[in-house]
């Protein structure tokens, strides 16, 4: 059973996700092989201040607008 896990900033609204998933799910049965029944997707909602690159946090570097 392949999960497929993605980590990304808050944001996003529920239709976004739905659609993140669906294609998420067709994608990895067309290029993978098998079926979708057996594809487990999971979103994480992280906080841009508890996600840090090169040393930085990423609220410093990706401010709100």
């Amino acid at each position: 059973m392949p999960i497929i896990r993605v980590e990304m900033f808050k944001g996003r609204n529920r239709e976004q996700k739905r659609e993140l998933v669906k294609e998420l799910t067709e994608t990895f049965v067309r290029v993978a092989g098998g079926n979708k029944e057996g594809v487990t997707v999971l979103l994480s909602d992280v906080d841009k201040e508890d996600w840090g690159v090169r040393g930085e946090l990423c609220c410093d570097l990706v401010p709100d607008k």
